[in-house]
């Protein structure tokens, strides 16, 4: 049998410092060992059931219940003051096999497995390695799970491939304590899995396009995240190459993302009659006090898979580039009090000499990260076409209402299907601002402060804006939501969660990050619609 300890705890903090927060209670549940239970279905089963009592046991003494992994999002979404669940020991995995997948399924059954949510991207990765397979792209680093990356949203920088819930192709929710509450989902017009495997893991199959996609980036808002059937795809190998170049080349890239006709180019990533290839992965590094004439950016190139490269490992641990927030912290270890002293350095020429090229899996590139402690990331997605123009704002507010200690970026992302994914624009662009905490002081505001004129500045230039789930923001700035995706949307991804979960598990599942954004409240005219969660 599953096991779960518990612990009576008076607060919880994200991995990075950005609370701590009241906390009454910590489950930490351990799956039977495969000496005893060595088939996964049945270890697999086994769990869910412990985790249905534990949902029984917090429903019994009328608290919430709330999930997390890694706890690498820096706010308040996978905290609750009630009962919270550490995920990080549940990590079953299976391929998928061609007798377990739909007739109707125009997947290849080899790319498809299942994942237990606990599954950090990290280990994802190995066990697709050794199915010689790769993820289609991941975060910045590789330690969250997969549940808490397709619950808010994390995005690469993969401009033709979208997020990580846009793989996704299953989910196995458990939505209650009782049997028939474990439930599996797929979209009806992309079946993936046999209805006899569903029902080995499952007592209910809902295929429903919408439904899907309202619980794809649920929040933790749509039950207990158990399952995750993802589509890998064949390993391949990127070309990463690391350049400086004119600001205003590389702000007319971002805003057209026109590598055909730009005025630069890589010699070795032409197409054969001379134009600019396009990348799989296009970044741009953006120190807004610095008054450099140049960028610095970040290009991927798409290879085929070759086992004859040479080590990237050398470059990447020494590489400053793969994460902002590193660099932070290392200029605040030699004067952690001053932040005057962090922004005069950042007035300096910063970044380090552009990196050697290299080539690499993707989980060799986007590699462990080589930080932990107090740090923050307010990051804010546009349509790419309005990203200059955004960043313009924003460095204009940093300065002139500033200073902040931490410095911009843009990544760019397809759009996804998910109802309230951020990445909602054709391609969006990620602005991102990352650094390490500050305390407000006389002369400095404070990040909520900041973070609320990020969302003034972009409301009053009518420049339409999603924010990170996962990110620093005024989670409570009145009507955010409404105004990120429409009301519209909004009550529509209200209306499948209060259908497939009830008032009362809707409540349980419901914490502060849900009522500051008002998506935990059911609008006084919604009626629960079975036909919302009905198979299509």
């Amino acid at each position: 049998m599953a096991t779960t300890k518990t612990r009576n705890l008076k607060e919880w903090d994200t991995l990075h410092n950005n609370g701590p927060f009241p906390l009454k209670k910590l489950y930490i549940t351990e799956l039977e060992g495969d000496g005893n239970m060595p088939n996964k279905i049945d270890r697999f089963n086994d769990a869910a059931k412990e985790i249905r009592r534990l949902i029984k046991e917090t429903k019994d003494a009328h608290q919430g219940f709330r999930a997390y992994g890694s706890a690498w999002s820096m706010n308040h979404i996978a905290h609750h003051k009630d009962r919270m669940h550490y995920n990080g020991f549940m990590n079953i995995h299976m391929p998928m096999p061609a007798e377990n997948c739909h007739t109707n399924s125009n997947f290849d059954t080899s790319n498809l497995f299942l994942f237990e949510c606990g599954t950090t991207i990290k280990r994802v990765s190995e066990v697709l390695s050794a199915h010689g397979k790769s993820l289609k792209t991941t975060g910045a680093s590789n330690g969250q799970t997969l549940a808490g990356c397709i619950s808010t949203g994390v995005h690469g920088s993969a401009f033709q491939v979208g997020s990580v819930q846009d793989y996704v192709v299953g989910l196995n929710l458990i939505i209650g304590p009782n049997p028939n509450d474990v439930v599996y989902l797929e979209r009806h017009t992309q079946p993936a899995l046999t209805d006899t495997f569903a029902k080995k893991i499952s007592a209910r199959i809902i295929r429903n396009d919408h439904l899907f996609n309202a619980a794809l980036v649920g929040l933790g808002g749509f039950g207990f995240v158990h399952g995750i059937v993802i589509e890998a795809e064949p390993r391949f190998l990127l070309k990463r190459y690391v350049k400086k170049i004119d600001k205003e080349v590389a702000l007319k890239l971002a805003d057209t993302l026109d590598f055909k006709n730009s005025s630069f180019k890589i010699p070795e990533e032409t197409t054969a009659d001379g134009f600019g290839a396009t990348p799989y992965h296009y970044k741009v590094f953006i120190n807004q006090y610095s008054k450099e004439p140049s960028y610095v950016v970040e290009l991927m190139f798409k290879k085929p898979f070759k086992t004859d490269y040479k080590d990237p490992f050398p470059i990447i641990k020494q590489s400053l580039y793969r994460d902002l927030i590193h660099l932070f912290t290392k200029m605040a270890e030699k004067c952690p009090k001053s932040i005057p002293w962090l922004v005069k350095q950042l007035r300096k020429t910063i970044l380090p000499t552009v990196d050697d090229e290299l080539i690499g899996t993707l989980p060799e590139i986007f590699w462990d990260a080589p930080y932990q402690g107090p740090a923050f990331a307010c990051s804010v997605g546009v349509d790419h076409k309005n990203s200059s123009k955004a960043l313009k704002l924003l460095a204009d507010l940093t300065n002139n209402e500033g200073p902040i200690p931490g410095i911009f970026a843009m990544r760019f992302v397809k759009q996804t299907k998910a109802t309230l994914g951020f990445t909602k624009f054709p391609i969006t662009c990620m602005l991102e601002i990352d650094g390490v905490l500050w305390k407000k002081t006389r002369k400095i505001m404070s990040l909520t402060e900041y973070s609320k004129r990020i969302i003034e500045v972009l409301k009053q230039n009518n420049i339409p804006f999603t924010i990170h789930w996962g990110k620093n923001s005024d989670w409570s700035y009145p009507q955010l939501v409404n105004h990120m995706f429409g009301a519209s949307t909004i009550k529509t991804w209200k209306s499948y969660r209060n259908a497939l979960l009830g008032d009362e598990m809707a409540a349980l599942f419901s914490n502060d990050f849900l009522h500051d954004t008002g998506l935990a409240e059911k609008d006084m005219n919604m009626d629960v619609d079975e036909d919302l969660i009905a198979s299509l």
